[in-house]
């Protein structure tokens, strides 16, 4: 464009010069026409390409967030149904399985479980189950059939008796249940024969689609709708005039078979550029000195549009509010548990691209831990869709099983059953029982996780029996296993990302480098032994690209820790606890003198002015090359004090002439092999180390 006008500020010195530069002027003039049009029709296709890139990524965000949504909502139907299946022979038992069932969902919502008429006569005619979210903590469950409300007569009920499936109804007005306009996603129940006797709904409010609706507005008067797949407006009914043109994009939803629109009108669209164009052609009338100026007024205009091109590319695209979602589903506040203080688990999940297929997830329930690790063929959005539904059907059906070999069927089946795209995840399951240290666990085509024994430094695989991974066919029976944990023991799972992580040479890092890394942390706790193999392939891949998600997860059944509180009478609680311990005989004595010694300590210095304060007694029994290691840690947050600074007593003079003090401190000391103090996060934290001889 400099170019141009230069061209025009020398035709203008022609002018000035003669008449030769009028002719000029003319065939500058209608060069620059020809340009202004050429512009103006450039303009338009990159205004036009702007906006279809806007709003593809704005429509594929919302189709991923609703995809998301009706998974959740599918996947919690046909939990439901399963739960009402085994209900049958007792009605009473469908109320607190819809009150489970809603309970698992995000949001307030409406679910319900309604029979064919007459099923359970004692009921009546009309029987539906319904339990509505209220709140967070509020559920409010019901039998709303009744000739007045005749569900019978419903849609998604009439479609739930014919269509073997999960069924998006068209909206209607729920006057029972949600109280708000919805669409409902139907499911049947069968019964032992196959019959289907009962339809589950769940409702999905059309205030939150509204709402995701709104959100497309991505110019001022454009136009957002969402369709059903037969054509009917779910959120609203879009206001055009016959005559204007209009710019619509639109993405399907897969899993509903629902259209999103955006439709901008082309005065909108163009508003810009028209105007800049009925200016231009205004000036071009009064004179080539203003046709000049509109030139370079223009193309600061094409500048500063292509620059707002170049910065709305860079906004945040449908990846990254996947990864978004995607993290937010693992969990991520460690420690987990601050109120169990015989579990210590860390994890990380690293994935290759924005998103990953890769997931770990745990939770306790009725002092078990249910936990997994799992790793979803493929890669990028496909694969972070099947990891959010294998992580829901994990929370989900581990909210009523317990055996582990039942769960990963039950996980395996539900997802057999809409793997339109072939895809399989090889996943390790596991449940502890906290109580006595037992391992129920079930592999599905997963890496063997690696146990620490406390006892010995040599790691060692975990055995497991070769199932199939989810997703390859359905109704395949799978074999679980158990072994016991004991205190101490740590187990790390891992995916294939680790293993198989690549250096710039195409080298693997290998099971063997595993093993060696491993077997320097069987005294590092969860954290750091994550930490520590992370920063391990991290050193050996250096600049390599990640080639595959990398997910860990370490475990630890741990000795609860002793709480004490600040008060002398509380000292003999810890011979009893030492003898929990199951030390080698000789050592009761001298290690119960000990830390008497040095909890009495704590007790007269770390709290003298008050008796509100905890004493925390922690054990850890590790194997070292020299022999096993005895570690006693003992914390507290009173004041700053370090009883190693205490001088030692000269024994050698007679009592009465001694330093008040230091012999308790001596006194450990002699008992123990290490006595070290450290003030760390505003405590006092003491550690004595008795080392065991090894014997040859």
């Amino acid at each position: 464009m400099c170019n141009f006008c230069c061209t025009f500020a020398d035709a203008k010195v022609i002018i000035m010069k003669g008449k030769s530069g009028i002719w000029i002027i003319v065939v500058a003039a209608l060069a620059l026409e020809a340009i202004s049009c050429t512009m103006y029709f450039t303009s338009r296709h990159a205004i036009r390409q702007e906006a279809q890139d806007l709003a593809r990524a704005e429509l594929r965000k919302a189709e991923l967030e609703i995809e998301l949504r009706t998974i959740e909502l599918e996947t919690a139907a046909k939990a439901l149904a399963k739960l009402a299946e085994k209900s049958l022979d007792d009605p009473d038992a469908i109320y607190p399985a819809t009150r489970l069932a809603v309970s698992t969902l995000r949001s307030n919502t409406s679910l319900a479980v309604a029979f064919v008429p007459d099923y359970f006569p004692k009921k009546g005619r009309y029987y539906e189950i319904c339990s509505s979210r209220i709140s967070e903590d509020s559920i409010f469950t019901r039998n709303i059939g009744s000739a007045e409300h005749d569900y019978t007569q419903m849609e998604w009920f009439q479609n739930g008796l014919v269509i073997d499936s999960c069924w998006w109804s068209e909206p209607y007005l729920d006057d029972s249940g949600s109280q708000e306009m919805v669409v409902s996603c139907s499911c049947p129940v069968h019964d032992k024969n196959g019959k289907v006797v009962a339809v589950v709904c769940v409702d999905l409010s059309l205030e939150y689609l509204k709402d995701l609706s709104a959100n497309l507005e991505i110019y001022p008067n454009s136009y957002s709708s969402i369709r059903s797949s037969k054509g009917e407006n779910i959120v609203s009914d879009v206001d055009t005039t016959a005559g204007d043109k209009y710019n619509i994009f639109h993405q399907e939803i897969g899993a509903t078979g629902w259209h999103i629109e955006v439709i901008i009108p082309d005065d909108e669209l163009f508003r810009s550029l028209n105007r800049i164009g009925r200016i231009v052609g205004l000036l071009m009338i009064l004179g080539l000195g203003v046709l000049i100026f509109i030139v370079w007024h223009s193309s600061r205009n094409l500048h500063r549009l292509l620059e707002s091109k170049a910065l709305n590319q860079r906004m945040e695209d449908e990846l990254e509010v996947a990864q978004t979602i995607q993290m937010a589903m693992l969990p991520k506040v460690f420690p987990p548990f601050l109120d169990r203080l015989d579990l210590n688990i860390y994890g990380i999940v690293h994935p290759a691209k924005e998103v990953g297929g890769d997931l770990y997830d745990f939770y306790v329930r009725h002092d078990k831990l249910f936990f997994c690790v799992g790793d979803v063929s493929g890669k990028g959005v496909p694969a972070s869709l099947v990891m959010a539904t294998i992580r829901s059907l994990f929370r989900n059906v581990t909210a009523h099983e317990e055996r582990a070999a039942e769960i990963v069927k039950q996980m395996n089946d539900s997802l057999a059953e809409q793997n339109e795209q072939n895809m399989f995840v090889t996943l390790f399951l596991g449940v502890l029982n906290t109580a006595s240290g037992e391992l129920d666990y079930c592999n599905a085509g997963h890496n063997a996780p690696v146990c620490l024994p406390h006892s010995d430094v040599t790691p060692r695989l975990l055995p497991v029996k070769p199932n199939l991974p989810l997703g390859v066919t359905r109704d395949y029976d799978y074999v679980a296993q158990k072994t016991k944990l004991h205190y101490n023991d740590t187990l790390f799972l891992y995916t294939d990302g680790l293993t198989e992580a690549e250096n710039a040479h195409h080298d693997l890092f290998g099971d063997e480098r595993m093993f060696v890394a491993l077997e320097k942390m069987n005294t590092l706790s969860p954290r750091k032994i994550v930490d520590n193999m992370r920063a391990e392939i991290q050193a050996f891949v250096k600049d390599a690209e990640q080639s595959d998600d990398i997910t860990m997860l370490a475990l630890r059944y741990q000795i609860p820790a002793l709480v004490m509180r600040n008060d002398i009478q509380q000292i003999p609680t810890l011979a009893e606890w030492i003898d929990n311990l199951k030390l080698p005989e000789e050592l009761n004595m001298p290690v119960n003198l000990a830390l008497e010694e040095a909890v009495s300590n704590v007790m007269l210095y770390a709290y003298p002015d008050t008796n509100n304060g905890k004493v925390f007694v922690e054990f850890v029994r590790s194997c070292t090359p020299e022999g096993e290691q005895l570690t006693f840690t003992i914390s507290d947050s009173g004041i700053p004090f370090d009883p190693t600074q205490k001088s030692e007593p000269d024994l050698s003079l007679p009592a009465e002439e001694r330093a008040i003090g230091g012999l308790g401190i001596h006194l450990v000391r002699q008992l123990m092999d290490e006595v070290q103090y450290v003030r760390e996060d505003d405590k006092n934290v003491l550690t004595l180390v008795k080392k065991l001889k090894s014997e040859k």
